[in-house]
């Protein structure tokens, strides 16, 4: 388990007496053609995407079962809804995502919630972890339609006041003019 993701729910513990929510949103997007073979940067891909986000289930599901309570956001992708050309990897990091997160859903019982927000196109850093300079400008061209990452957050919130007995399961957000 990620050592610095369970001091942080240590840290929550300790200072508050308990944890309510953990939001997983690991993630790196370097994009390239399977035939680039950049193995290198599918391992990585693989290690944050995936195992950052059960890093993070791992650090809070002790806690969450303890206190009878908790809440998982776990953030996907669009791209774990559809492949694109270029996004095999990251996709299939995302689509794992997904998986993960329903089984913890039936995994946790009645008083453990689940969630997954699957972003489209949001302003942020991911945009920049393309080392294929073609491939890097195309990213760079779509992502001007990118909304605010305050859209995010409008759903994390939205999740998070939901009565107890109110699990959203998944929530899919993009700008209006995002195709896919």
């Amino acid at each position: 388990m990620g050592e610095s993701v369970k001091a942080l729910v240590d840290l929550a513990v300790t200072t508050f007496g308990r944890a309510d929510v953990m939001i997983n949103n690991a993630g790196i997007m370097p994009l390239s053609p399977l035939s680039a073979l950049k193995v290198k940067e599918w391992n990585d891909t693989i290690d944050v995407n995936i195992k950052g986000v059960l890093n993070g289930i791992a650090a809070a599901l002790p806690v969450f079962e303890q206190q009878e309570t908790g809440h998982f956001i776990n953030i996907s992708s669009v791209a774990g809804h559809k492949v694109s050309p270029a996004s095999s990897v990251y996709a299939g990091t995302k689509f794992a995502v997904r998986a993960i997160s329903e089984g913890l859903r039936m995994e946790v019982g009645r008083n453990i919630r689940t969630t997954v927000i699957s972003p489209g196109l949001i302003d942020s850093e991911l945009k920049h972890g393309t080392s294929d300079a073609t491939i890097s400008q195309f990213v760079n061209e779509v992502y001007n339609d990118a909304i605010s990452a305050t859209s995010i957050a409008n759903a994390v919130a939205y999740v998070i006041e939901q009565p107890n007995d109110v699990d959203v399961n998944e929530i899919v957000l993009r700008p209006t003019v995002q195709e896919f």
